[in-house]
């Protein structure tokens, strides 16, 4: 339970920071991976993982290795079979569907195409003839169907949506955006038509249904994810969630409505669905009911109940939240799932105030949380991704609970999503990858390019050449890291202070600039040729948590530029429980690789404990050790790894 203290801080956050008016919302428009090419060193390669291997690994597992494919052949029969696995195992193929079609943008691939258009097939053969859709039921009895609120109907129902939205912006191609268009209008007609009361017991509708009115401006579809969200914490919801008793309300956000909302609570993926979702329908409504709540409950996320990582949801009981400030290493959970849902999440909220802290956790999750739960490989997964390990972890091929694959893989494959976005007569650079895209200034078409060797460096060029010369701003996020800010809210805070400074030139000379919600602003007249050049301090820092997050007291944390380090045994004579970081130690960045992954690690001079030959007491010798990017680790078989590194010896935990 919160206490009456956090309460009432909870309140005057509220009170401060809620938006007194409309008028306060900047709204950007995030440019769609469709239109955006990547290039970059970085990402580039991580997209061509996915295309030839990750998609190949959960077609596989998809259509032979389990029934998900198989169901949809039998739903289509209707001739009385079985239902093979889980009631929510149509929600995989829907996943894989979406990574398909942002990866088919990314690498054209006719016999890729091919095998989703077989599979779309054989979807939209198994829909019945109300638009009802959902195997386990058609398998099992529609009698039953719409009469459990946590048998995720609604939340299949919404990424058959976002994957038909998704296969639509790639190919042109209709048929399985109208077979989730008839599945949105039979629900439309089942709930909110009849005012019939119904709480998602997993949310995710709710966002695929604005992408549907986006993609077919369809006010219907906008009003009918309004009303999900506004039957939540009115006393609606019944079924197995809400009959648990360690479970409850909470665990699915239903205990007070959507709009009163002022902490984070229960299941960490079914509420960064719901959010994002509830961001979409505030922007679309122009409600900022949604967006006061929205803030107040970020805060709580940020500023007390987020990992290092960008990780959220520490407890496996209910993946998902316990109490303030418990956030346990070893024991972390962390779903790869619910990191997708803070990269979502903090989009959108970004897009409605344009405040770069939004993107500064963005980033945080998507190179650190979310790009940790894909091996290095592409064959191989992480459902949870903790921050310390004696050996027991690894990722593994597939899962029972198959959410994690397809769900990084969508993301991954859909980078191009979150790089940039528009406003009025302003463009907005968020994430720092090599792309191409082209933006329309007024009447004027803005070519434009970004170069980087980013996050390896800091150095990021900007190459702009509008067909005549026209006036608009450019907007280039300043990450809360390089200005002294290791996250919002100061939940975690650098050691020291920074030697060095970001600096912005034009054509090759320092250029005015101003500096607003964390957005160097350049308003100006550009023309043909004009170059930006940027550059970020990429110093290695050390980060310590407040005092109040116990599993790390005494420890500090390594970072350069947006990666979080972990040290792993594999660098490190076997171990990596055997350190302590002295005082004034110092670090540096080195060129290193991680089986064929080029990487920055960091090296540096620490205590390394030993236990002398009469086994009665420990020495301590002077040792280099290697630290590597946190989403690097665990590809090179079992070994002991660690985030935060103890500063002190009572800390530590040495194995022999």
């Amino acid at each position: 339970m919160r206490t009456l203290k956090h309460f009432i801080l909870a309140v005057i956050t509220f009170g401060t920071s809620s938006l007194n008016a409309q008028s306060d919302l900047i709204r950007l428009e995030s440019v769609s991976f469709s239109k955006v090419t990547i290039t970059d060193n970085f990402w580039k390669p991580k997209l061509e993982k996915v295309a030839n291997t990750t998609l190949q690994v959960c077609i596989q597992q998809t259509e032979v290795e389990t029934g998900r494919i198989r169901n949809f052949e039998k739903a289509a029969r209707r001739a009385n079979e079985k239902h093979e696995g889980i009631y929510y195992d149509d929600s995989d193929v829907y996943k894989a569907l979406e990574a398909i079609a942002y990866s088919l943008k990314n690498h054209s691939d006719a016999e890729l195409e091919a095998k989703a258009d077989e599979w779309i097939d054989k979807i939209a053969a198994a829909q019945e003839e109300d638009g009802y859709i959902n195997t386990f039921y058609t398998l099992t009895g529609l009698e039953n169907r719409w009469k459990d609120m946590d048998k995720h109907e609604a939340y299949c129902a919404g990424h058959l949506i976002e994957a038909g939205v998704a296969y639509y912006q790639t190919t042109g191609k209709r048929k399985l955006l109208d077979v989730g268009i008839k599945m949105a209008d039979h629900i439309d007609q089942q709930f909110r038509q009849s005012n019939t009361p119904w709480v998602v017991g997993h949310q995710e509708i709710e966002l695929a249904l604005v992408k549907l009115y986006k993609v077919t401006n369809e006010e219907k579809y906008l009003e009918l994810s309004d009303w999900f969200l506004e039957q939540r914490g009115r006393g609606h919801g019944v079924g197995a969630i809400w009959n648990n008793p360690h479970w409850g309300p909470k665990y699915a956000q239903d205990d007070v409505p959507v709009k009163d909302q002022k902490e984070i609570t229960g299941h960490a993926v079914r509420a960064m669905y719901m959010y994002t979702g509830a961001a979409d329908v505030g922007a679309a409504k122009k409600d900022d009911g949604y967006m006061n709540a929205m803030k107040t409950v970020w805060e709580d996320v940020v500023h007390r109940n987020m990992y290092i990582t960008g990780g959220i949801g520490s407890s496996g009981s209910n993946e998902g939240f316990s109490v303030d400030y418990d956030l346990p290493n070893e024991r972390a959970y962390s779903e790869t799932c619910a990191s997708v849902g803070m990269v979502f999440w903090n989009q959108r909220m970004n897009s409605l105030e344009g405040d770069s802290k939004y993107v500064d956790v963005l980033e945080r999750s998507l190179y650190n949380a979310a790009l940790d739960g894909l091996s290095l490989k592409g064959d191989s997964f992480f459902y949870g991704n903790p921050l310390a390990s004696n050996g027991q972890h690894s990722r593994r091929a597939w899962f029972g609970t198959a959410c994690c694959p397809s769900n990084i893989s969508r993301l991954v494959a859909s980078v191009g999503d979150y790089i940039y976005a528009t406003s009025e007569n302003t463009i907005w650079v968020n994430l720092f990858i090599g792309s191409t895209t082209t933006f329309q200034m007024g009447k004027v078409e803005v070519p434009f390019e970004m170069s980087t060797n980013y996050p390896l460096d800091g150095e990021i060029t900007i190459a702009m050449n509008p067909s005549k010369k026209t006036q608009y701003a450019l907007r280039m996020r300043l990450p809360g890291w390089a200005k002294e800010e290791a996250v919002p809210g100061g939940l975690y805070q650098f050691e020291g202070k920074s030697k060095q400074t970001y600096s912005v030139m034009l054509n090759g000379r320092p250029v005015a600039h101003n500096l607003e919600n964390g957005y160097i602003t350049i308003d100006r007249k550009w023309g043909k040729g004009d170059v930006i050049t940027y550059k970020l301090p990429m110093e290695v820092r050390k980060i310590r948590a407040r005092n109040e997050v116990q599993a790390n007291q005494d420890r500090i944390a390594l970072q350069r530029g947006p990666m979080v380090y972990c040290v792993e045994g594999a660098d490190n004579e076997g171990k990596a429980w055997n350190i302590v970081v002295p005082e004034n130690s110092s670090f540096e960045a080195v060129e290193y690789t991680v089986l064929q992954e080029k990487v920055m690690a960091i090296q540096g001079n620490v205590n390394v404990v030993t236990v002398a030959e009469d086994g009665n007491s420990v020495l301590t010798k002077n040792q280099k050790i290697t630290a590597i990017p946190y989403y690097t680790w665990a590809n090179r078989g079992a070994s002991e790894m660690q985030v935060w590194l103890p500063t002190k010896v009572k800390e530590l935990k040495v194995n022999y």
